[in-house]
């Protein structure tokens, strides 16, 4: 599902059989015609981690080449859409992989970390099992695949994250 294609993004995908679910944090230039470097490497870590699909969706749907330009202030009407959007991604889905993978852009918006608790509540129901690449960064936050080598995803603690 597409917003203005030039301003919002709430996610991209490849179907399969077996896939990997993607949180970043903010939608690049990336579509379903031309991947990006960050999408060219979370397909590489899906493929070296046994997904033949994925979804890349992303804490707050506006679309920035760079994280500095996210708004300033939530606007909440894209919050909730990307909620509903998620939701609907997940329906009928038990105990999906949850790949958490923004790495310390997370802390360049306040609003961003509560983004994240409020998707975590929305897949509670769920029961996903969520990941990171290797081990969190220096801050403490999942890594940003762009910059990591390829290897096994590992678990993350996202409770103990988000507290």
């Amino acid at each position: 599902m597409q917003g203005d294609a030039d301003t919002v993004r709430y996610l991209l995908e490849k179907r399969g059989e077996r896939m990997l679910y993607v949180f970043g944090i903010n939608p690049s230039t990336a579509n379903e015609n031309k991947a990006d470097p960050t999408m060219r490497k979370v397909m590489g870590f899906a493929e070296r981690n046994g997904f033949d699909g994925f979804v890349m969706m992303n804490l707050y749907p506006q679309r920035s080449t760079n994280p500095n330009g996210l708004h300033k202030e939530r606007n909440e009407q894209l919050h909730q859409q990307n909620l509903i959007t998620i939701a609907k991604t997940f329906t009928g889905t038990e105990a999906p992989v949850v790949l958490l993978a923004f790495g310390n852009n997370i802390a360049i918006r306040r609003y961003l970390k509560d983004c994240l608790r409020d998707i975590y509540r929305v897949l509670l129901p769920h029961h996903p099992n969520w990941c990171q690449i290797g081990i969190p960064t220096q801050e403490g936050h999942p890594r940003h695949p762009l910059y990591a080598k390829y290897q096994p995803l590992s678990a993350f603690e996202v409770e103990n994250y988000l507290q």
